[in-house]
């Protein structure tokens, strides 16, 4: 019997996850996320002082303090996100924090417009939840200055029998969650979009980020 997945609309997506807005933290030790994957995924951007940054479905703000480190307080960091509740306590970490140069916005990714051309965009735990995630993907290399690099990172199905014995799982959580669709295969929408691709995995392929530039 075949495992079939159905997307999810907007709304239903963003009020499911304001419920959870609480529970990312716990779910991140359910699903064994590596420890330094959020700090990695940044450091593959290659973000200098001064650079200009957007993360797409920042969340909770779990990457803003790595993001912010890399940029200095003389570069700026966009964070998109249509959860409110997510929202709330991204910017909660931003007061905290007292970071005046990250700006958060509520919005549906696919229509968001930064204020100024960026050089790098991040896909934060994000691009398999988006039942329209090509529409956001062009969105982001539009937002991109030429050379600009674009990364996403993100779980994904371990390969072989591993990969096939944990789907059924994945489906269930997943449908309970919203967390993404483990069908998606990000790194295949990526991959013939950009120049200098390539994708590293973690905790025996359970994990990835896939990275490239945007062409001139």
């Amino acid at each position: 019997m075949a495992i079939q997945w159905a997307d999810y609309d907007l709304d239903f997506i963003r009020r499911r996850y304001d419920r959870i807005a609480s529970l990312i933290i716990p779910f991140e030790w359910l699903l064994f996320m590596p420890t330094a994957f959020r700090r990695t995924a940044v450091e593959r951007i290659g973000l200098t002082p001064g650079e200009r940054v957007l993360e797409i479905g920042c969340g909770t703000g779990r990457n803003l303090p790595f993001l912010r480190d890399a940029v200095g307080p003389t570069g700026r960091v966009y964070g998109v996100d249509f959860s409110p509740g997510m929202l709330t306590r991204a910017r909660g970490v931003v007061a905290r924090n007292g970071w005046t140069n990250i700006q958060l916005t509520e919005s549906d990714a696919a229509d968001y417009r930064a204020p100024e051309p960026l050089d790098a965009v991040m896909f934060g735990l994000s691009y398999n939840t988006m039942p329209h995630h090509r529409a956001v993907l062009a969105r982001a290399l539009d937002l991109l200055r030429p050379g600009g690099r674009i990364v996403i990172m993100d779980a994904k199905l371990p390969p072989g029998i591993g990969g096939r014995l944990v789907l059924p799982f994945s489906i269930w959580l997943m449908k309970h969650t919203v967390l993404g669709n483990p069908h998606i295969r990000p790194w295949e929408h990526l991959a013939p979009l950009v120049d200098d691709f390539a994708m590293e995995e973690f905790l025996f392929g359970s994990y990835y980020v896939c990275r490239g530039v945007k062409r001139g």
